[in-house]
């Protein structure tokens, strides 16, 4: 059988995330997995390396392992996504809402990914097209959210939103973010948006300090396309797709933010309760426990 390839995208900021590297080379050499690093740091530790801006690159990859926190699987799920490639997230840094373990999990979980003994959850994604007439200037895609703002933070946005071809009411504010169910943890819930089971099929509309008291967050089906385009007086609005500015939406284009053609994939090693998760990391966020 050929040994299975792992792409590992670390945190490489973080000491302790460089610190595990030898050891982690040295494990996978001892039990039949080929670990694959960053191009940039794969000959100092005498493994192959991978682009992560290189598809062909990418494809040859069974797993891709994150060595970080949420941040670490949102970035690499932005290159793996597309490939079908499953995400396997260790936790080194805060939350880990999207991570399978903690670092003592490291290894374990590596040895049952490697005899599969596995499943796989799959998450969906938001997809984000921004168009100039017929003319698309923009696709990107999203695990978590679309925040759509001022480049002026100063200046408020005012935006028109259809779902599904019906007009609907958006109040002057801060912004707008546009959220997964996955992401309905993340800057949503920081902005008063509701929490939602990661496996229901929504999108969360939640406006970011509205200057309106009618104005909620909604919750749809992500299969209804959302329309955005800027309303008078104009300002540039940039649209960033989990944290990374992707786009402008100027007075001339229209945003369409749809369901995702393809889903994040997760890999389980162990039976998750998501209550009991979602409890004990936003918990652990205020410094508390689970009595």
């Amino acid at each position: 059988m050929d040994e299975m390839q792992i792409g590992v995208f670390p945190n490489l900021p973080k000491e302790k995330v460089r610190d595990i590297l030898p050891k982690l080379v040295e494990f996978c050499r001892k039990n039949q997995i080929q670990v694959i690093f960053p191009q940039e740091i794969a000959d100092s530790f005498g493994v192959p390396g991978y682009d992560q801006d290189d598809p062909a690159s990418l494809s040859k990859l069974d797993v891709a392992l994150t060595l970080g926190g949420d941040g670490t699987i949102l970035r690499a799920a932005r290159h793996v996504t597309p490939l079908n490639i499953p995400l396997l997230g260790i936790n080194l840094g805060k939350l880990g809402f999207l991570t399978e373990g903690e670092l003592a999990d490291l290894y374990p979980c590596l040895l049952k990914v490697r005899d599969q003994r596995y499943t796989i959850e799959k998450r969906s994604m938001l997809q984000v097209t921004v168009w100039e007439g017929k003319h698309l200037v923009t696709k990107a895609h999203c695990l978590n959210d679309m925040v759509l703002e001022s480049a002026d933070r100063s200046r408020l946005t005012r935006l028109g939103v259809k779902i599904g071809g019906e007009p609907t009411a958006n109040a002057p504010s801060d912004g707008l973010i546009v959220a997964t169910a996955t992401g309905s943890t993340a800057y949503s819930l920081s902005a008063g948006g509701p929490v939602v089971h990661p496996s229901l099929k929504v999108a969360i509309l939640t406006p970011i300090c509205p200057h309106a008291l009618h104005a909620r967050p909604l919750v749809i089906p992500i299969k209804d396309p959302i329309e955005i385009e800027p309303r008078p007086p104009y300002e540039t609005i940039l649209i960033s797709a989990d944290g990374m500015t992707v786009s402008h939406l100027e007075p001339n284009q229209k945003a369409v933010i749809e369901k995702c053609p393809f889903d994040a994939r997760f890999i389980r090693t162990s039976p998750l309760s998501y209550y009991e998760t979602w409890q004990e990391r936003m918990l652990k966020n205020e410094g508390q426990t689970i009595k």
